[in-house]
């Protein structure tokens, strides 16, 4: 499928198809979505009951079983038939395994299918197909702590040695307060995944066996809360009454886990959250459910829910001393789309989120009459051993990106590429280096 016709395809028929009818099983649950547990607490059931409401059930409720961490949300027919889904949430591991056994339809994930998995459900269809693989929201891994510590940021490489034990007394790190308690997620969570792969394994760490874990990020969260030696790491929503501390990857800037910057995903610890579907699969449930949760209704939801939506919007970007000239200039004339285009690793094309983006943000430019004349692209790449060839691949990359806008109508300003300045993360990895190659979207 082209990009072209993915974005007609969004825009029009697929958004609405979770409008008709669904067939309402006879026996069992109508739907089955096993793991992450940052999404299935709160967001992933609100989207189940922004979809049943849409399907125009009654009597929409949710009920919790003896199992720690499962729902059920039940809905009525007119006619008295009740129509269950079940969400179990045990951590992101437990969903692909539950895809594998057939003990699920549809796995919730806050991280990416990793390769084994990929390889382990092959059977299933291509999970990595745009299809399968729908990003429904982003979230920031916020860096907690006793609202009492006056630290005030911390950089990965420091956060590394802190959650491997190796730094121990908090005025190692110039604060106050002793001893440093460690407050980790469970193995089986994304949200531990993702601390382990943004922060301990790419510096050769390990978590230290003195973190508390916890399966509950609500208890974890409050926890640290009560406790003025404590450090824990914690998706956006359930900061709760714990601290933020702004935090640097390499030569970035330090930044706090605010709106925007996760929207970009510049924000050193912001992640994607998933769903993933087989592609090879009949429930049509499963299809309408990542289908509204892609709707402005469900992206709505996810706002309301305390994570970050994909919806579009443009923001202002005060310039500072650190941004070259041009970049100054821009931010003075223009506003930011809180949207970056991204590239699948080792490739020139678009990612499966920046593909969903495309759609976006075409539909944003004619909303708001931007066709004319009244869009920016800026390129960004990586640093490599030929400071000209980072220059020349930023422009490229926002080449790509323009030749999809122009398709769909869109008659650009300007493209400019800035090479490897303004990292958003150390280059000294290819997360990082990934990360940094990037398409942001300005408007006049």
């Amino acid at each position: 499928m082209t990009l072209r016709v993915l974005c007609v395809f969004l825009l029009s028929g697929w958004l609405s198809v979770s409008a008709a009818a669904l067939p309402i099983p006879e026996n069992g649950p109508a739907l089955r979505i096993q793991g992450s547990n940052t999404i299935g607490a709160e967001l992933g059931p609100a989207l189940v009951e922004g979809l049943l409401q849409e399907q125009g059930l009654l009597k929409i409720h949710r009920e919790t079983p003896d199992t720690a961490n499962e729902q059920r949300i039940v809905g009525q027919t007119a006619q008295g038939q009740r129509v269950i889904i079940e969400v179990a949430a045990h951590g992101s591991s437990t969903g692909f395994a539950a895809l594998k056994n057939a003990s699920a339809d549809l796995a919730a994930s806050s991280r990416e299918i990793k390769d084994s998995e990929l390889l382990a459900l092959q059977t299933l269809g291509d999970l990595k197909s745009p299809a399968a693989e729908q990003v429904i929201a982003i979230d920031g891994l916020a860096i907690i702590l006793n609202p009492a510590n006056p630290l005030q940021q911390l950089n990965t490489e420091q956060l590394a040695r802190i959650f491997a034990g190796e730094v121990k007394t908090w005025e190692e790190l110039g604060s106050r307060g002793g001893a440093i308690h460690l407050y980790a997620r469970d193995d089986q969570s994304g949200t531990y995944d993702t601390f382990k792969e943004l922060v301990l394994s790419r510096r050769g760490k390990s978590l230290s066996s003195a973190a508390k874990r916890f399966e509950s990020s609500e208890q974890l969260s409050d926890a640290v809360s009560a406790d003025p030696q404590g450090i824990g790491f914690i998706g956006l929503p359930y900061v709760r009454q714990a601290k933020a501390v702004a935090i640097a990857d390499g030569a970035s800037q330090a930044m706090l886990p605010l709106n925007s910057l996760i929207a970009t995903e510049d924000y050193p610890l912001s992640r994607r959250l998933f769903f993933y579907l087989p592609p090879d699969s009949r429930n049509p449930w499963a299809q309408a459910l990542a289908t509204f949760a892609q709707s402005p209704q469900g992206q709505g939801i996810v706002a309301t829910s305390g994570f970050v939506s994909q919806t579009v919007q443009a923001m202002s970007v005060a310039p500072n001393a650190l941004m070259p000239e041009g970049y100054q200039s821009l931010s003075r004339h223009a506003q930011r789309l809180t949207v970056n285009f991204r590239f699948a690793e080792g490739s020139a094309s678009l990612d499966n989120k920046a593909r969903q983006d495309l759609a976006r943000v075409l539909d944003y430019i004619k909303r708001n009459g931007k066709t004319e004349r009244a869009v920016t692209l800026v390129g960004f790449g990586d640093l490599k051993d030929d400071p000209a060839r980072a220059d020349l691949l930023s422009k490229l990359r926002a080449m790509a990106v323009r030749r999809e806008l122009v398709k769909n109508g869109v008659v650009m300003r300007e493209v400019r590429g800035f090479g490897a300045l303004m990292p958003v993360a150390t280059n000294s990895a290819d997360e990082g280096r990934i990360k940094n190659r990037r398409v942001e979207v300005w408007v006049y």
